[in-house]
């Protein structure tokens, strides 16, 4: 009886080693900075659905100025057009500048943004990267006036429909700009296609 008992305290320590040597062997994945920044303000916010709303915007936003931002810089190091190296400092300078603004306005409204580039923009950013010459300027015009007419579209929504005043006034006030950037990538685009 003894020796039974012995043998099941050995066989149960031994499962229990290869149980945690197993669980060592699993890394964590990092979770993407967007949910991350999501799941704080519908903790912060659970309650408040409005504001809610308007932090879902905010982070949007940070997630589309981090990940042109880097698209830009992109064009700069890849572009094989002049114009495409020209509209990648434009948008380094322009989403840079529009970064440290939407990052004053969640500080003010205690909202938590994404510090780091996404999942979605770093697969967006490995698209672009996987061309060269003539095929990455115009993979780059054509994501361009994709990201563009979407980002244009979360402006109007947020301005329309904000509840914080501040988040809509924001919002109004980026969407000429946006649709400037928007109208330089058509023309680009139309540039590259006569090549």
């Amino acid at each position: 009886m003894k020796k039974i008992l012995l043998a099941g305290k050995t066989f149960l320590a031994a499962g229990l080693i290869i149980l945690s040597l197993n669980s060592c062997k699993k890394e964590t994945k990092q979770e993407d900075p967007k949910e991350v920044a999501e799941d704080a303000n519908e903790q912060k916010f659970d309650t408040i659905n409005d504001k809610e709303d308007d932090s879902e915007f905010l982070v949007d936003q940070a997630e589309i100025n981090l990940s042109e931002i880097e698209l830009g810089k992109l064009a700069q190091q890849k572009g094989t057009n002049p114009e495409v190296k020209k509209y990648g400092k434009m948008l380094v300078d322009e989403h840079t500048k529009a970064a440290s603004e939407v990052s004053a306005l969640a500080k003010a409204k205690n909202f938590t943004l994404p510090t780091s580039v996404t999942e979605d923009g770093k697969e967006e950013y490995n698209k672009l990267n996987e061309k060269s010459g003539a095929d990455f300027d115009k993979k780059f015009a054509d994501m361009m006036i994709d990201g563009h007419e979407k980002a244009i579209d979360k402006l109007k929504k947020a301005a329309d429909k904000a509840t914080d005043q501040d988040v809509k006034l924001w919002a109004s006030n980026n969407i000429p700009g946006l649709t400037a950037h928007l109208e330089h990538a058509k023309m680009l685009k139309q540039t590259l296609d006569k090549k």
